[in-house]
Formats: C-alpha cells, structure tokens, sequence
C-alpha cells in the first residue's frame, strides 16, 4: 500500500486520503441535477456534507456531464457565489468547480480556497494567471474538449501514457504562466473523453502510481459516472442508475485511497469518508 500524496498548502492535511463532497448547483447534473439549485437547499447540503466527514465541499454551477451545453458566465457565477460565500463563512473548505477564470477569480474573493478546473486550463487561457495571482491550490484535470463532443475524442492508443502525457504537458503550461508547483494537483478526469466500454477509466484507476509519478497529489473522481453504472449492468444490457451505483463508488474510493490518492471527489460523504479510514487503518497496520 502507498501513502497518500504530499499535502496541499493551505489545504486540510488530516494524513489520510481526503473527502470532497460535490454540491452541484445546477438543474442538470448527471446525478443530482435539480436536487441543490436552489441557493438555500445548496447551503444546507453543504453544510451536511461536512458534517457527514467532508474535508472539502466542491461547488459547482455548470454541468458537465455528456451532451451537456454551457452555461453563461453570469448565470454561473449567480449560482455558485452566494453558496460559497455562505459555506466560507461558516469556516468550510471549499473548492469552486470552473473552468472560467472570471467565476474562479470572484469565487476566490467569496472565501474559496481551490480552484477545480475540469479543463486543467485549456478552457479558458487566463485561468492559470488568475490561479497564479491568487496563489491558491489548482487541480489540473486530463481534459480533450467540452462535453457536446468529448466521447468523440476517447481514441486512445495506451490510454494510461497518453493521459500522463497530456497532464505533464499541461502542468509545464501552468506552472509557465506562475502556478507555483506545490499548489498543483492532478486528477485523470475519469469518464471525461474516456469510454466505459473500452475500460478506459478502470485502466486509468489500475495505474494511479503512474499518475503519482508526475510528482503531484492525485484526486480521484468516480463517484456515480457512467463506468460503474456500465459494469453493474442489468442482464439486458441496461446501465445501473447513477444514485444506485454509490456502492461501487465506495469501493472504487477505498481501493483509491489505497493506492495513495490524494482526495476522492464523491456524493455521498459518510460511506466513503468511511472507506479511506478503513483504508487509512489498513496501512497504519501494515507500518
């Protein structure tokens, strides 16, 4: 078993796998869509998550699951502010999940304290300079196009090496344009440009030291995405809702956290806050 990544500056360092609990501020995510728009039910969850075991609460309002289109930077930046705001206030660690640098400088100055980027920086140019200036955390997610088209991208030879490629590449971008390297984490983008039934995510997962070896914390997120719903599959073929694959996201976490991940990014907070403990004990056991 492999210890956790090095810890994140600024950032909880509790020396197990961390948990971020996702509060999706949207009316169409994969998952929850419509369960947390509004602003007061989005405080409320947070707040949940945190007392659930979250050391993190991740904010986000635009869907990008597949297929989906984008939202404006207004309406964006109109769902997620005041949540995080809120959620800062009472003393939460939160992350904003963006790809815009304008909603991540503002979310920034409500009290977030990392900036999730989903494009690792290719969405928007200035996001790395604002991430610079800010001098807060970073994750760098492996990202080949926005949702409309990203499964039209999943080609991949050796989807393992192309990814750390493409993530080393990116983080030489970043790290280019001032992002201090302590502050940077990286994340395999499981489900985004990658196919379930070409095991493209359960390849990624098998190789996460080859991920760690890029020198950077690895979060991991795999919670309720297409892959899980795929291999729990009915006899006919019919995928397993997303909310009903929360156990093999448990599994999925616990297995990570082994292997020396840095955070798991999940919907359900208390199961898996109890995986990377089990996880955390197996280790302190095994000295």
């Amino acid at each position: 078993m492999m210890t956790p990544a090095h810890s994140v500056p600024g950032l909880p360092d509790p020396g197990r796998c961390l948990v971020m609990g996702v509060v999706n501020v949207t009316p169409d995510s994969f998952s929850d869509g419509g369960a947390w728009f509004d602003t007061e039910a989005a405080i409320r969850h947070g707040l949940d998550l945190v007392a659930e075991g979250a050391d993190i609460v991740d904010v986000g309002g635009e869907s990008t699951r597949p297929g989906a289109q984008r939202v404006s930077e207004p309406e964006e930046s109109r769902r997620v502010l005041p949540v995080i705001e809120a959620l800062a206030a009472e003393g939460v660690c939160v992350s904003v999940d963006t790809m815009r640098a304008e909603v991540a400088a503002a979310a920034i100055v409500a009290g977030a304290r990392l900036v999730n980027d989903v494009s690792g920086g290719l969405a928007d140019p200035a996001m790395s300079r604002v991430v610079a200036k800010a001098a807060v955390p970073y994750v760098v997610m492996h990202w080949r196009g926005h949702s409309h088209d990203m499964d039209t991208r999943s080609i991949y030879t050796d989807v393992v090496g192309e990814v750390t490629d493409e993530l080393a590449a990116r983080i030489r971008a970043v790290v280019a344009e001032g992002v201090d390297p302590s502050m940077i984490i990286v994340d395999p983008g499981l489900g985004f440009a990658k196919r379930p039934e070409h095991g493209h995510n359960w390849s990624l997962l098998a190789h996460l030291d080859a991920l760690r070896a890029l020198g950077h914390p690895v979060l991991v997120a795999a919670s309720r995405k297409r892959f899980l719903g795929r291999l729990l599959a009915a006899p006919d073929g019919t995928p397993r809702p997303f909310a009903d694959c929360d156990d093999a996201t448990v599994a999925t976490t616990a297995l990570a956290a082994a292997a020396g991940a840095w955070c798991v990014r999940v919907h359900r907070v208390r199961p898996n806050a109890d995986a990377v403990r089990v996880a955390a004990a197996l280790q302190a056991a095994r000295g």
